[in-house]
């Protein structure tokens, strides 16, 4: 259990450091909003994730071609559409700390889980890695299966903690900083985006 463990651990830990949508997301959450109110996003994949799992294993670790194609392209649009809106805050200086907007303003907790469902890398990683780990190990006993997981989850969460608190933690250096850390964040998602649409068209 404790090699499964290790395992889980090591591949939740890359995920966590892996550059895509949500990472992107979850900094620009965190410049605007304050790493308090933004910490909750990193506890997503424990919402996102089940669904995915569940299809995955019970179509047998294979997701289709076709499947994921359109999930790309709903993605990338969910992702440009993310950044705009992450780039028009930034540019118009984002809500201000003290703002009672901003403090009873929805914290993205259903844009992030979004985010993360349209993302054929959660899938793709589901099927072909994750999946079929995690059937070998649950057929061998429920409690390997349990412990691949718990360390997946383990440094996934807390890798995602430490995006958030140094966003953060960022942002509390100064406004200018904040705004272009903001705008650069804006900018990756829509290449984010960008990038998931183009890889979704069928190549001829």
């Amino acid at each position: 259990m404790l090699a499964l463990g290790t395992q889980g651990a090591l591949l939740g830990l890359s995920a966590a450091a892996q550059p895509g949508p949500f990472q992107g997301y979850l900094v620009a959450q965190s410049l605007r909003n304050g790493a308090a109110r933004s910490l909750p996003l990193a506890l997503v994949p424990f919402l996102s994730d089940p669904p995915v799992v569940a299809v995955v294993l019970a179509v047998l670790g294979q997701v289709p071609d076709a499947f994921v194609r359109w999930l790309g392209l709903a993605g990338g649009a969910v992702v440009l559409w993310l950044g705009f809106g992450a780039l028009r805050a930034a540019l118009a200086g984002g809500p201000a700390a003290d703002d009672p907007a901003a403090r009873t303003r929805p914290r993205g907790m259903v844009r992030a889980v979004l985010v993360n469902l349209t993302n054929p890398n959660a899938w793709i990683f589901w099927s072909l890695v994750g999946g079929p780990i995690l059937t070998a190990a649950w057929r061998a006993s429920p409690a390997r299966a349990l412990a691949f997981l718990a360390g997946f989850y383990a440094l996934l969460t807390a890798g995602n903690v430490a995006l958030v608190l140094l966003a953060g933690r960022a942002a509390a250096a100064g406004p200018r900083l904040a705004r272009a850390l903001g705008v650069a964040s804006g900018v990756a998602l829509l290449a984010f985006g960008a990038w998931q649409l183009l890889r979704a068209f069928p190549r001829a």
